[in-house]
């Protein structure tokens, strides 16, 4: 009876290693196996059928297997992974007995959501994904921060409004730097920039003078060369993330400046209004890029304006600053711009 109950332990020990949390196909050929640190396993195939095998010309005991270019001592149409913690991920080939290529699987390891995230660090405002846009014309930019020791690369994007049950299906194009998604009759394009460090979106559908009705849900898949891959989701309204780009400001004569809505934000300028915030500096800020970050304002105001602006300045002034934002929503002020006296 003892015999009984311990072959039963060991065959349940047995089963419940060979198997990892989760896994799925996040593209074709590569596939992100969900791990929770133990001892586990996973299988890949190299033909999926057995017509495949025919067709070919292959035996089963004649395929052998290649880790990251290092032939393995496994071989036959499936390979058993060997997970331990984050390790077991990599670039797995398969080839016939005279070496051809018959089949590549890239097995990215995703630790749970539980264990500490590895690749990106937070920003100031304790957030993996900083996301903003200049208008309402449905772009949006998300930038991010790697890991001294862990950059990487994006390996999968995902955008989206959320809108009941329906997942949007993406694809990336053959550079690997331009994503698109289709949800509906919601179709969104990102493009990754070159310093691999933020990503630009498209909502193709987006109407700027309707309201939003559904959230934008971005997810972003990094992956590192160790074969690491984490996800990181933000969600949003355009009206959350709007920035308006700096305002142009100019001499008007020694004592008067004016300002005007930047170039690219939308019009009409009744419909989308700005507020402005007009700061006044009596000190200078000699060797400083900029003084309105680098010196205390001794006075500053808030003006509301559809058109062209004019502003008189005090004597005593060393530099004036402005900066705009939506009148309209709690969103962010736009970087200063400023005149030195």
């Amino acid at each position: 009876m003892k015999l009984f109950v311990f072959s039963i332990f060991c065959v349940f020990l047995q089963v419940s290693r060979q198997n990892p949390t989760s896994h799925w196909t996040l593209l074709p050929h590569i596939l992100v196996v969900e791990v929770d640190g133990t001892l586990g396993q996973q299988q890949v195939s190299c033909l999926k059928s057995p017509e495949e095998l025919t067709r070919t010309d292959n035996k089963s005991q004649d395929i052998f297997w290649k880790k990251n270019g290092v032939e393995e001592a496994q071989k036959g149409n499936s390979y058993v992974v060997q997970l331990e913690e984050s390790l077991g991920g990599g670039n797995y080939t398969c080839h016939s007995e005279d070496g051809s290529l018959l089949n590549h699987t890239v097995v990215l390891i995703q630790e749970e959501e539980t264990k500490r995230r590895k690749i990106l660090v937070k920003s100031d405002q304790e957030d993996y994904l900083e996301c903003s846009a200049q208008n309402y014309n449905g772009e949006f930019h998300c930038s991010w921060t790697w890991h001294s020791s862990r950059v990487g690369k994006v390996a999968f994007i995902k955008a989206q409004r959320v809108s009941g049950n329906t997942d949007a299906q993406c694809s990336v194009d053959t550079s690997g730097q331009r994503w698109t998604c289709s949800s509906g009759q919601r179709h969104f394009s990102c493009s990754v920039d070159d310093s691999g460090r933020s990503i630009l979106c498209w909502d193709e559908q987006h109407c700027p003078y309707a309201e939003e009705s559904q959230l934008i849900h971005i997810t972003v898949y990094v992956r590192t060369e160790h074969f690491l891959v984490e996800s990181y989701s933000k969600h949003f309204y355009l009206s959350d993330i709007v920035k308006p780009d700096k305002v142009m400001i100019s001499k008007v004569n020694t004592t008067i400046i004016e300002w005007s809505y930047p170039s690219s934000w939308n019009s009409p300028f009744s419909y989308f209004p700005l507020t402005f915030q007009i700061a006044q500096l009596k000190k200078g800020c000699k060797g400083c890029n900029n003084p309105c970050t680098d010196s205390k304002a001794t006075k500053s105001l808030t003006v509301h304006s559809t058109d062209i602006c004019q502003f008189e300045v005090k004597h005593k002034a060393k530099a004036v600053c402005v900066r705009a934002k939506d009148a309209l929503c709690n969103s962010q002020w736009s970087e200063w711009s400023h005149l030195r006296s």
